[in-house]
This record gives C-alpha cells, structure tokens and sequence, in this order.
C-alpha cells in the first residue's frame, strides 16, 4: 500500500485511512483492558491491533528511570532520535532522549542532563552541561546530526524563582555542547517544537518570561548552525513565575506545515490557539484563534503533540481547574476542537508533561510520555495493522 506522508514539527504524520480518524489514546486504553480479558500477558507487555481488530499481537512497552548518575530528576523534554540520524555518534535510530529539569536536590531550573534511552532500554547519560543549566521541555533531535534542547534556568529570585532568559543549546552527536543560541526573542524558553527542513530549521519557542511565541530560524554552514532571525509571531498569553510549576506561561506548540498553522497550548490560559501563516508572519498576531478550551478535561494544558491519526495530545499540569479524578492525564482532541479521549500517566496529580510520538515503519509507532512524579517514562508501541 503506498502510504502519503505529511511532515508536522518534528512527527512524521501518515495519511492513511488505517490512521486516520483513529484515536490513540484510546487504542492505548483499549490494549489494556483487553490484555486483561483476552490473554494472559507480562506487564511489561501491551497488545497491538489491525484496524479491524481480527488478531492481537503482542508489542513490547517499556517504562525506564530517567534519573541520571548525577542525581538529576523531573523529567520534561523527550525526542526520539530518527532512522536516518547520522551514525557513529553515541545516538543510535531509535534512541529516545529526556531532558532533566531539576538538580540532585530537586531543585527547579537546574537540571543539566539528558539521558539517551536505547531501544532495548538500557539508559546512558548523553549530554551533561555546566550549571547554571535548566534544560526545560524542548527537546529536538536534528537531521544534520545535531540535539537542540532548551536551556529555562531559575533566576533565583525569592520569593517565587522563575525562569532567567536562558538560551538553546546546541549539541552534537557525541554529546559535545557545540553552540549556544541567544536573543532578546528568547526569553525564558519554556518549550519548543521544529520544523526542520535540514538545512534550515525553524524552531517555535514558547517563552516564560513574557507569554510570547517567537520563531527562531537557524540555517546550517559551516558544519555548524548560526541564528539567522528571530521574530515574536504571537503573544498576550497568561505568564507568571509560580512557587509550585515554577512557570505559568504558553508550552507546547505543534506546527502543521502544509497549511501553515502553529498551534500553542498555554497553561494558564488552560486552552489551545492556532496561529496561521506561522512561518511567514513579520510580528505578533496576538494569542491566534481559542480551538481548544474544553474545562472538562483540560487542566493546565503544557506539552503538546501531534499524533499518527493527526490530532493533537496535549499534558496537563494539574495546576488549574484541577479534577482529583483525572490527575496527571494525556487529553487527545481533534485540531476542529473535538475531544477524542484521555488517558492517566500517574494515579497522583502533576506527573504529566514532556510527550512525543515517532513513525517506526509504516504500520508501527511509538508513543511516549513522562512521569515526573515517578521521574521514569513510559514508551507505549502501536500498530496500525497489515
């Protein structure tokens, strides 16, 4: 079957009837409850489904410490290192990567770590920078052999510390911190997602500081990236340092590039925007169009992605609108706004944040999400079917 391939931020999203309108999330509910009643598998084991559901497959699932040997915990950012990365580095296709926001003494806004987890699960520290260091949400893996990850260090300024300027960091392939990328557009870089066309990167930062989106564009020479423009392209979103969350400002964003449209979840805002025309636009357009405001379900939106199917998964702090029946939960929505399902990280509030999803082959992909109330994260395998 020829499969017709759209590219949104960094996940590869198919077009193909197998996933489309399918929801994730609750196929992911689904595989449990039926792991239950159908067959008697381990723990460590989910069960994969074609479309029609005529057989059950079993697919592995992993859930691993991200907890480095410096101590390091809260886990937030996560990327999944592509097929075709660039080999002979200490990544490998496959890998997954998690940013480490908090020290050894829990601690906010000084994690200096990023663990590499590979696809069997044995776990390796793949970067460790020089403090003052808060490697936050954003987390990308680059087709030029690179890691992006952004740097949201506390300010530390009582009574309620939150985020300095901060910057993003640039590593190679063997851990080497290679480029810092600084700007007044960078303000406090709470997340990020890419766009990355090889030679050219457009990375959209969500900045604590200020409750702005800026659009970062870094072009490749030289064998090193250099900050080309740097543009604010939407703002006028709720922000403030926070004793518990350390930030309340706009998060995740997912950009559809072949219709132009970047989506942005703002925690305290506990709503989803689309802003359009985000590659082009010269300056702010504002908070964009509410397409997802749903209190039932929503409780502090923070990172966000799309799925296989197309629609977005978007954490929830559970910092506002908080439901004790619903912690630490993973909501799925179509970007039209229409909830799809939800699924619990962590039976505790505040686990949920970092998540990102990854095109295997053509019929499997993985899932995966962390629980930085148990500091681990949990790597779910689905199938799309023959």
């Amino acid at each position: 079957m020829k499969i017709n391939k759209l590219y949104l931020a960094n996940v590869e999203v198919v077009s193909d009837p197998r996933w489309q309108s399918r929801p994730i999330l609750k196929d992911i509910m689904r595989i449990f409850a039926l792991a239950a009643t159908v067959v008697a598998l381990p723990a460590h084991e989910l069960l994969a489904f074609n479309v029609n559901q005529t057989r059950v497959l079993p697919f592995p699932t992993q859930t691993v410490s991200t907890i480095p040997s410096n101590g390091d915990v809260n886990p937030y950012g996560v990327a999944f290192v592509p097929e075709n990365f660039p080999t002979g580095g200490k990544l490998n296709p496959g890998d997954l990567l998690v940013s480490n926001f908090n020290n050894a003494n829990n601690i906010q806004g000084t994690g200096t770590t990023i663990i590499d987890i590979s696809a069997g699960g044995s776990t390796s520290l793949f970067f460790q920078g020089t403090a003052p260091l808060g490697l936050s949400t954003g987390l990308a893996v680059l087709k030029a052999g690179f890691v992006l990850v952004a740097n949201c260090p506390t300010n530390n300024q009582p009574p309620v510390a939150g985020a300095a300027a901060g910057s993003l960091l640039l590593i190679d392939g063997n851990g080497n911190l290679v480029n810092t990328f600084t700007s007044s557009e960078i303000q406090g870089p709470w997340d990020f997602s890419v766009y990355d066309q090889g030679g050219t990167v457009w990375v959209f930062v969500s900045n604590a500081i200020n409750g702005t989106v800026a659009r970062i564009e870094l072009v490749f020479t030289g064998g090193n990236f250099a900050l080309k423009s740097a543009t604010t392209i939407a703002s006028g979103y709720t922000h403030h340092a926070d004793p518990a969350t350390f930030e309340v400002a706009p998060t995740g964003s997912a950009f559809d590039s072949q219709n132009g449209v970047l989506y942005i979840a703002s925690t305290g805002d506990n709503a989803v925007y689309a802003v359009p025309n985000a590659l082009n636009l010269r300056s702010s357009k504002g908070t964009g169009t509410v397409i997802y405001a749903d209190q039932a379900h929503l409780h502090g939106a923070l990172a966000m992605v799309f799925g296989p199917n197309g629609d977005l998964l978007v954490s929830n702090s559970d910092e506002f609108n908080t439901d004790p029946n619903q912690p630490s939960e993973i909501v799925e929505f179509t970007v039209k706004g229409q909830f799809i399902g939800e699924i619990s990280v962590d039976p505790n509030l505040g686990g949920a944040f970092g998540l990102k999803a990854s095109k295997v082959t053509d019929n499997v992909y993985h899932f995966a999400a962390v629980d930085d109330n148990a500091n681990n994260i949990t790597i779910w395998t689905l199938n799309a079917g023959n």
